[in-house]
């Protein structure tokens, strides 16, 4: 391996998002509202208040916004992100206020949706709130899926995103987290059929052709994979096919602006774990300096910091596929 060291950053190429990032984490809120002021389009819109929220859920920062602008339709937006990220914070951390915090978000998901009926964001947010919900103990969580082999859920939030910003990636990400967290649904074969269905109506270009890498993944993080022969997971027949439609519908069929960064390294790990070493060199060049510690994290035994692992794994997979295409 050469002296490249790759960088973890949630904005990845995205230069304003970063800067407005870390005028965040000082509890500054102004090219917060600035940078969204300036997002034109839903998708970008969707990705970028996601990471803006992971920050400013740790600042006072919203709240400063709203109080110097209570008419923001976006400081409405971003309060209600900020919000659902508390609550689940508070709920992978099994503090006692997750019932109280899980209304708050509610409410303020309620009240974005009317400040913004034609934002899809408030519908994302009660998405992600919904695998809170392990009972499914609301009726909107329950509702009838709009196909065999799919589970009862939250199927109007979906289809209400996916009205105002067709197959939004985060929307059915959050889709698939609620399939895993089903009380009633513990394995992943209702992960699997959400995701392939979900792929298979998919346009060319988008971002959904990926999310059967995640359910693999996931799998293998549930089978703890780093015990077992760790190429077997990934060179069977459906592997290298969901690899490849990966690449081919989303890839090579989108913008570079447009993908994500996570997406990227799903399908650089599978397309390496595949050995399609010369098509993962070109999605790793696509990454730049940038990766996430998830899916690499997965691919190591234990003893070490999960980033540190995750870099060194990443770093191999990088390394083998760039001589392999070089070799080309």
């Amino acid at each position: 391996m050469d002296d490249f060291r790759p960088v973890y950053h949630p904005a990845g190429h995205d230069h304003r998002l970063r800067v407005a990032s870390q005028e965040l984490r000082t509890g500054r809120w102004v090219a917060m509202r600035d940078l969204l002021a300036a997002t034109a389009d839903w998708p970008t819109w969707t990705q970028r208040t996601q990471v803006l929220a992971a920050v400013a859920a740790g600042t006072d920062a919203v709240r400063d916004w709203q109080s110097e602008e209570p008419g923001s339709v976006a400081a409405a937006v971003m309060h209600a992100r900020v919000s659902v990220e508390r609550a689940l914070r508070a709920h992978r951390s099994a503090r006692h206020r997750t019932n109280e915090l899980w209304l708050e978000a509610w409410s303020a998901c309620g009240a974005a949706a009317r400040s913004a009926p034609d934002d899809p964001v408030p519908y994302v947010c009660l998405l992600a709130l919904a695998q809170l919900d392990t009972e499914q103990q609301q009726p909107e969580h329950r509702q009838a899926p709009p196909g065999p082999m799919l589970f009862p859920g939250p199927w109007d939030l979906l289809a209400q995103a996916d009205k105002r910003d067709p197959q939004s990636r985060e929307a059915y990400h959050r889709m698939l987290q609620f399939a895993y967290a089903r009380r009633e649904g513990p394995s992943l074969s209702e992960a699997v059929n959400f995701a392939q269905w979900a792929a298979s109506s998919a346009a060319n270009g988008s971002a959904l052709h990926a999310l059967p890498l995640y359910v693999r993944v996931e799998r293998y993080r549930r089978d703890r994979g780093h015990e077992k022969a760790l190429d077997l997971h990934w060179v069977t027949e459906d592997a290298i096919r969901d690899a490849l439609r990966a690449l081919q519908l989303w890839f090579d069929a989108s913008a570079p602006a447009t993908r994500s960064l996570l997406d990227l390294n799903q399908l650089a790990h599978a397309l390496w774990g595949a050995q399609r070493f010369a098509d993962a060199a070109r999605v790793f060049d696509a990454l730049g300096p940038y990766y996430t510690p998830i899916p690499w994290s997965y691919r190591a035994g234990e003893g070490r910091t999960d980033r540190a692992l995750a870099e060194e794994v990443f770093l191999r997979a990088r390394a083998r596929c760039l001589a392999a295409a070089r070799a080309d």
